[in-house]
This record gives C-alpha cells, sequence and structure tokens, in this order.
C-alpha cells in the first residue's frame, strides 16, 4: 500500500509517527470520530479520523512499503498506533510519552489548560 492510497485523516495520524522520527517508540493516540479545527485563519486546518481511515490505517501498517514496523492496538474508539524502532514491542511501553493526541478528552484539557494559563496572566 502506497502514501497516495492513504485517506488524509490516516495520513494526519502517520505524519505525526514521522515527524520527530529519534531514538525513541513513537506512539500517536486517536480516537474514531474525531474532528477538531487547528490554527487559525488562513493557517486553520482540519483533522477528521473517521472509521474509513481508522481500516485504512490497519491495512497500511500490515502493507505498508517503506520498511517501518508498527503496533496498533484499539480499545473502544481509542486507537494507539506505535512506529517501532526494532520490530518489537518494549516491556515497558507505558514509560514512553504519547507523542500526539487526536482525542476530544485531550483537546478539552488543553483548552482548559490553556484558558487557566489566560486568567493568570489577567490576574497579573
Amino acid at each position: 500500500m502506497e502514501w497516495n492510497d492513504l485517506t488524509d485523516g490516516a495520513k494526519a495520524v502517520l505524519e505525526q509517527t514521522r515527524n520527530m522520527k529519534n531514538d525513541q517508540i513513537q506512539i500517536v493516540e486517536f480516537e474514531v470520530g474525531f474532528e477538531h479545527e487547528y490554527g487559525e485563519g488562513d493557517n486553520a486546518y482540519t483533522v477528521s479520523i473517521q472509521e474509513e481511515d481508522y481500516e485504512n490505517l490497519k491495512q497500511f501498517t500490515k502493507h505498508n512499503e517503506y520498511g517501518e514496523k508498527y503496533h496498533m492496538a484499539r480499545n473502544k474508539n481509542i486507537v494507539k498506533i506505535i512506529l517501532l524502532e526494532n520490530g518489537k514491542i518494549p516491556e515497558n511501553l507505558s514509560e514512553y510519552p504519547v507523542f500526539r493526541q487526536y482525542k476530544y478528552e485531550y483537546v478539552e484539557k488543553q483548552a482548559q489548560k490553556e484558558q487557566a494559563e489566560s486568567d493568570a496572566k489577567d490576574i497579573e
């Protein structure tokens, strides 16, 4: 399966596994059904990850032509995709941070954090 065969949502997830590739395992977590707009004005873009994107990712991670090894795990609508460095999942996977999250819960937490920071600046 080639990059051009992927849906936009699948590309959004996989691009995150490539953005900071280093010696660490890359983990991207997303919610099937997630849709959110990022940026402002001319720089605004929407990330939408639907069921067809999940199916597309599932196929890509099994049959990609780039030599990377992935592991995907799904629990209800929450999916983790892991780019493996040595082709295997480490025993201490929970010690690795999630690099990127496309989940409603994460977006809400970020908004609350930004609001709290804004409130703190207003007080100063």
